[in-house]
């Protein structure tokens, strides 16, 4: 808002932020963003917090909040900053909501599976009576910072994780996002998606990567950001993978539950015939080449079967199930019956 940046400029008052960032983070970046507002001649409250699934509460939130109020906040030009992964980039989200009923706030993913998922869309959130973001909001950040030399910090599994979300897209919207992941997935793994000179057969796969997984997410996304329609393609693998998630805590990262979800579907999808074995067989072999799972012993067939039931209540009576109808493009499909399910879930078991 260019007003508001006037008056922000014009002010005589110090510049002051309050900022959130991950525990972990903080232990590696903490103190260069520290000596960033110091340089800045920044007023600053940083905060510093565990933001993991177990902690992903109100509580959390009603913490951040006694601290915003503390620190006294402008609520127009003051905005909160987020630094962290998905679960620290939500809570802080919901805060800044709740907080004066709207205060702005800055996202700056720290690892992959928030850099292309989280950092994108309106939504955000806190688990509730151990159900995954049951309670939330859709309120946009006014930015989202990117800077992909933060990743090169998390562990490879991490890395994983999100290359998740990215198969994601890929499957649901873009053949060459597939055919990128396929090629170099390895190669992104080893170079935690960072710069490479001097690997021609590679060059730019992670900044592609990235692009086309953002710019695909925001097509989905932006045209129904409160989510009116009901029938989204990003909802791909995330039918069963939030029961899942919850129920096996700590055991799988969000990326590899909507994995697992993805597998279980694309097995569907077989079952139904709009893959053919051998499209199947490359969808499989490449989440393998990411270091994906691809099953997990909790996903039983009646974790499965609760897990439709919610979708059903939370869909407004209908499945709404995104499958995949060849690489890289999908459609949503409301009568897949029991039977076919059944039979998808003892071939995923049995292979």
């Amino acid at each position: 808002n260019p007003q508001q940046t006037e008056l922000t400029t014009a002010s005589t008052r110090k510049l002051r932020r309050f900022i959130v960032i991950d525990e972990v983070v903080d232990k590696l970046y903490g103190s260069r963003v520290r000596e960033y507002f110091e340089k800045n001649n920044v007023q600053h409250k940083i905060l510093s917090l565990p933001t993991t699934e177990e902690t992903k509460s109100m509580e959390l939130v009603l913490n951040i909040l006694h601290e915003v109020q503390s620190f006294s906040l402008d609520r127009r030009t003051e905005p909160i900053i987020a630094v962290g992964g998905g679960v620290c980039l939500d809570i802080v989200g919901l805060a800044a909501s709740l907080y004066r009923r709207r205060t702005p706030y800055i996202r700056v993913p720290t690892t992959l599976l928030s850099y292309v998922d989280a950092s994108v869309g309106a939504k955000n959130g806190v688990n509730f009576l151990q159900c995954k973001n049951k309670l939330g909001g859709y309120t946009p950040p006014v930015a989202s910072f990117l800077d992909r030399s933060f990743i090169q910090s998390i562990p490879r599994r991490h890395i994983s994780n999100g290359l998740g979300e990215i198969l994601k897209m890929a499957l649901m919207k873009h053949k060459g996002l597939f055919d990128l992941l396929k090629n170099h997935g390895k190669h992104l793994l080893d170079t935690k998606f960072q710069p490479c000179n001097g690997f021609a057969d590679h060059r730019d796969a992670a900044l592609q990567t990235t692009r086309i997984a953002i710019e695909t997410m925001l097509e989905e996304l932006a045209p129904n950001l409160w989510e009116d329609d009901l029938d989204r393609l990003v909802d791909f693998g995330h039918l069963i993978s939030p029961e899942l998630e919850m129920r096996v805590l700590p055991s799988l990262m969000h990326g590899e539950a909507v994995n697992i979800d993805m597998a279980f579907m694309t097995y569907v999808a077989h079952a139904r015939g709009l893959l053919g074995a051998q499209e199947k067989e490359q969808i499989l072999q490449c989440m393998r080449g990411l270091e994906l799972p691809l099953w997990h012993r909790g996903c039983s067939w009646a974790l499965i079967q609760s897990a439709l039931r919610e979708r059903l209540r939370h869909s407004a009576g209908r499945l709404r199930m995104p499958l995949p109808t060849g690489l890289g493009t999908a459609d949503i499909f409301n009568d897949t019956s029991e039977e076919t399910l059944e039979r998808a879930y003892e071939l995923w078991v049995k292979e």
